[in-house]
């Protein structure tokens, strides 16, 4: 497949992402209920645009939200979800992250695993809907919560309760083998961390609405005013061996609904114009953990679920 799309002049370049030995494994990881899918149900959030005028000649040609706020360090954090379909948990608690320090607040993670499993918006890593989440932060608050290698450091509420993994591929000191059969994420009304100092209630932080986004101007908007916008497309086969450029459905069926977050936006001379989106398949997968995708056509779908919080 690799060379397939490498020798189609496509607008991206692909390489074997040296992650995941099949398909499967990426399948594993989608766990994002999109549309059409049985378990999918809408979330009646007010719209972005009828309360925002959206006018993008206003906006500059591209953005990257990483620089553009170089104080909020977790925008750059590129996250894992290891072996785990939790995808939709970590998209919409990295936006939550993202726009609170923009905002003005604290430079600090929340915890995919409060929002994974007292949301009531999916089944941990069985799947979940991003939007719903980001409902449930603004109504009811998220702890915080850092990485697998944050726990038992005192610095946060809930870490990450996996390690990244390798992917049945080549195990690594930093990235071990990942186990056979995916994880069960289980919850928790307390502080997992017992050498945080705070209590699970008085740790919750919350936002103050959550709002769909339905067009592109409001998403380049959204991003330019309050920063990182939730999204969920479906990921075709091709996108695992995605390394650079501006991705575009080439080769491959699809394998999922998958969670990730906008951070930027701007336009390249070969591929036109993009989004920059950050995954959480660690920082060895695609361009640093992140990628390219045509915007304004809605690729993969990618412009059917935009989703914000507000501060």
């Amino acid at each position: 497949m690799v060379a397939k799309i490498n020798s189609a002049n496509t607008t991206w370049t692909a390489e074997d992402p040296g992650r995941f030995g099949s398909f499967e494994d990426v399948k594993d990881l989608c766990g994002t209920f999109t549309k059409g899918h049985p378990e999918y149900k809408a979330a009646n959030l007010p719209i972005y645009e009828d309360t925002n005028f959206v006018n993008t000649t206003a906006l500059a040609t591209d953005l990257d939200l990483r620089t553009a706020h170089p104080e909020c360090t977790v925008i750059g954090k590129i996250r894992d979800q290891s072996s785990c379909g939790s995808c939709w948990a970590f998209g919409s608690v990295e936006t939550f992250e993202d726009r609170r320090c923009i905002a003005g607040k604290k430079d600090m993670q929340f915890s995919a695993v409060d929002v994974g499993t007292n949301s009531g918006a999916g089944n941990g890593c069985n799947g979940g809907m991003p939007t719903q989440a980001l409902d449930w932060m603004a109504r009811t608050g998220v702890v915080s919560g850092g990485d697998y290698a944050d726990d038992n450091t005192g610095k946060s509420c809930q870490p990450y309760e996996f390690a990244p993994c390798a992917h049945h591929v080549p195990a690594t000191a930093k990235y071990p083998a990942c186990p056979k059969s995916e994880y069960r994420m289980v919850g928790h009304k307390t502080c997992t961390d017992k050498t945080y100092a705070t209590g699970y209630s008085a740790d919750k932080q919350k936002g103050t609405k959550a709002s769909t986004v339905r067009s592109v101007a409001g998403a380049m908007q959204a991003l330019a005013q309050g920063g990182t916008v939730s999204v969920a497309f479906t990921v075709y086969a091709d996108f695992e061996t995605y390394k650079s450029g501006v991705y575009k459905h080439t080769s491959g069926s699809a394998l999922g609904g998958h969670a990730v977050a906008f951070i930027g936006y701007g336009n390249d001379p070969t591929g036109g114009d993009y989004w920059l989106v950050k995954n959480s398949w660690n920082e060895e997968w695609g361009d640093g953990g992140t990628f390219k995708i045509a915007r304004g056509v809605n690729e993969c779908g990618i412009e059917d679920e935009m989703a914000i919080i507000d501060f």
